[in-house]
């Protein structure tokens, strides 16, 4: 329910942040295709949380409590202040978050899921939502073995799992930020004009920025990287493969895990 209300308050947030403020005016962000794009992607997190409730109901937050009721993971066995566990948890876990990411786009099993996600022609805060529930159950047995192993504390791990996903529609969302607040905001945190740059067609842009919430991590091994190449404006956006209006569809979505790319 906490994460629920999250949700539904930083959705309607962002969604009010782009209208009155849009970074790219463009066609696919606007009309009968951002309807369109709105749809499949906020349908892939209905089925996506559906299957997770099936396949693995516990979640990071019970695996969480999981391990604090057993007496598993090294914050179980070591006397550390509450606060320092709590802010050494969350950080160890955005680092899991972000080799994962880097995980999804080196091993081809695991990229034929994640591009989806990179399908997608757009970009604004339901992108950030647009991942197929395969990589959303395989994310989270990732997750609960980090949660398990560390003994994250449970409060940890919830604010953890609110913060990522709200980070994730924020570095995703067709937001304009001043230049000059985006050049500071962006030592601290992932901003929508750095993540974009991931989102390029061009393959060495889409091999950058793979961060979600902490930047440190981009900078720290050399995949940082400033600005597209044509610019904001300029840049195409999604997979090269595919430039039609096929992955705003739902059912193509679901199955481009599946899909051999044209040509091959």
């Amino acid at each position: 329910m906490v994460r629920l209300v999250a949700f539904l308050a930083i959705f309607g947030s962002m969604a009010a942040f782009e209208l009155w403020s849009p970074r790219l005016e463009r066609a696919e962000m606007a009309g009968a295709m951002k309807t369109r794009r709105w749809f499949t992607n906020l349908s892939m997190v209905v089925v996506s949380s559906i299957l997770l409730r099936i396949v693995f109901p516990a979640a990071a937050v019970g695996a969480a409590l999981w391990a604090q009721a057993n007496g598993w993971g090294l914050f179980n066995r070591v006397d550390v202040p509450p606060i320092a566990t709590g802010i050494m948890a969350f950080v160890i876990l955005d680092f899991a978050v972000w080799l994962e990411h880097v995980a999804s786009h080196k091993i081809p099993i695991l990229w034929r899921i994640h591009r989806t996600h990179h399908a997608d022609t757009g970009f604004d805060l339901t992108t950030g939502l647009r991942f197929h529930p395969l990589e959303i159950v395989l994310s989270m047995v990732w997750k609960a073995g980090i949660v398990v192993a560390l003994g994250a504390p449970v409060a940890a791990v919830l604010v953890f799992e609110i913060v990522l996903n709200g980070m994730s529609m924020f570095n995703h969302s067709n937001a304009r930020l001043p230049l000059g607040f985006d050049r500071v905001l962006r030592r601290f945190v992932v901003t929508p004009d750095m993540h974009r740059v991931h989102h390029s067609t061009i393959h060495r842009e889409t091999d950058s920025n793979y961060g979600f919430n902490l930047p440190i991590w981009d900078r720290l091994f050399r995949t940082y990287r400033d600005q597209p190449e044509k610019g904001h404006d300029g840049m195409d956006i999604g997979l090269t493969q595919w430039r039609d209006a096929a992955p705003s569809r739902l059912g193509w979505a679901l199955m481009l895990p599946f899909r051999r790319p044209p040509g091959q």
